[in-house]
């Protein structure tokens, strides 16, 4: 089930993810098995990250971040140009 904001969770959300730099960067070869381990495994520690797309047009870039969204269960904050702010709560710890 895709994760869904109100306008002030999205902003704040924003707000946080301003002074990031982007966590993963997507080269030439796409959104491989590795790198979409490295988006989750980002996603895991940050909760909230920022990822680098490659050069493409529009369309391109968000039929990625859909991909990434499916693959990864992460929820997209925002989308500036090749930049994707993405966020998925952290997982609940079992020995706690």
């Amino acid at each position: 089930m895709p994760i869904e904001f109100t306008a002030r969770q999205r902003s704040e959300l924003k707000g946080r993810a301003h002074a990031l730099e982007p966590t993963v960067t997507i080269g030439h070869g796409g959104l491989s098995d590795a790198v979409v381990f490295e988006i989750d495994r980002a996603l895991t520690t940050h909760e909230l990250i920022k990822v680098r797309a490659p050069a493409g047009d529009r369309q391109e870039r968000r039929q990625l971040l859909e991909e990434i969204r499916e693959k990864t269960g992460a929820a997209a904050v925002q989308q500036v140009g090749r930049i994707f702010v993405l966020w998925r709560p952290r997982p609940e710890d079992d020995n706690a």
